[in-house]
């Protein structure tokens, strides 16, 4: 029971919950402008920082002490920075990078519908619809799908780990961006072959990642928009957080097509947040907040996504818990 109007409570947590706006701003703009790229090679002066990246030096100096303060980056003299074990992943190219991630989440795309959550509580409307006009901008295009790569490589571990993927003849990775998680699924499985279906704008550019050397022969890209068709011809289809962004009724669509391309004795993966218990924070309650404002979607529970599936005729056969609030749902035909 929580405390009565006569007894004195502490609002200060409250408070500090929107400290949290701050720390995100500035972890995403030190990711944006690459500091952890620049304190690779050793400890350096935020002076010296602010001269090679053409910023402010007192900018970047209280940006750096704020940031060291909550355990990113390391202040090691008066105005001397280095990289640590967090400030190591806001690098890019190196194993759990998450710096394309965090330059994402700092851009208007992914900060403006969250503005807009007030609107979205009144009406109930996104307040602004992230990917509406996502192709017409080709750097913010490559930004998304990088982040969205960046995601797949933590997960792809965790996800190769859970589920197997060699009672697979062939794989459809269904808006699967840059095709990551395709790529490491062929890599850990050589006799598998693959197609990746994405708008043409993401295929333009997945075409150019490095991770798909010594595959070429092994994957094909096929331009296609799932609400109107689902390529056939592969035995299982896989799509890693595409229908927490729709709302029921699009997602049943999406659910519909892949039913109609997959053949009898075919698969259904679906990598999706989980949403947890009551009272508990999560990465999946995080999310469906975003996906209310910036996409119309959601997040749903298990119960839920056994409705859906079984709505555009597949039965829920087996559910796979990952680390990070992450699972595994496999269907089959029904």
């Amino acid at each position: 029971m929580f405390a009565n109007a006569e007894t004195a409570s502490n609002p200060l947590p409250l408070l500090h919950f929107t400290d949290g706006l701050i720390t995100h701003l500035a972890v995403c703009a030190a990711a944006k402008f690459g500091i952890a790229d620049i304190l690779s090679d050793g400890p350096c002066d935020s002076a010296e920082i602010a001269a090679k990246l053409m910023l402010n030096e007192r900018a970047v100096f209280r940006t750096l002490r704020y940031l060291s303060g909550h355990g990113v980056f390391q202040q090691t003299g008066p105005s001397v920075f280095a990289n640590n074990e967090l400030s190591f992943c806001l690098q890019a190219g190196v194993p759990g990078s998450v710096r394309s991630i965090l330059t994402f989440r700092g851009s208007r795309r992914f900060l403006q519908p969250l503005i807009g959550l007030p609107d979205t509580l009144s009406n109930g409307d996104p307040s602004y619809i992230c990917f509406e006009d996502l192709d017409a901008d080709p750097e913010e295009r490559r930004l998304f799908d990088d982040a969205m790569a960046n995601i797949s490589a933590i997960l792809a571990p965790s996800v190769l780990s859970a589920y197997d993927f060699s009672q697979c003849r062939s794989l459809m990775d269904l808006g699967g961006g840059s095709g990551f998680l395709l790529a490491s699924i062929l890599k850990a499985h050589p006799s598998l072959h693959g197609v990746l279906v994405d708008r043409p704008a993401a295929l333009d550019y997945a075409r150019t990642r490095p991770f798909w050397e010594g595959l070429a022969d092994r994957v094909r890209f096929e331009a296609g928009d799932f609400f109107e068709f689902v390529p056939n011809g592969c035995q299982a289809c896989l799509m890693k957080n595409v229908l927490h962004d729709w709302d029921d009724a699009r997602a049943r669509q999406i659910l519909q097509n892949c039913r109609r391309a997959i053949l009898d004795d075919g698969l259904l993966v679906l990598v999706e947040y989980s949403l947890g218990a009551e009272n508990t924070p999560s990465v999946g309650k995080m999310l469906d907040v975003m996906m209310m404002t910036s996409f119309a979607g959601k997040e749903r529970t298990v119960d839920e996504h056994r409705e859906l599936l079984a709505s555009a005729d597949f039965e829920l056969t087996s559910v796979r818990p990952l680390p990070n609030d992450v699972m595994i749902l496999e269907a089959r035909p029904s």
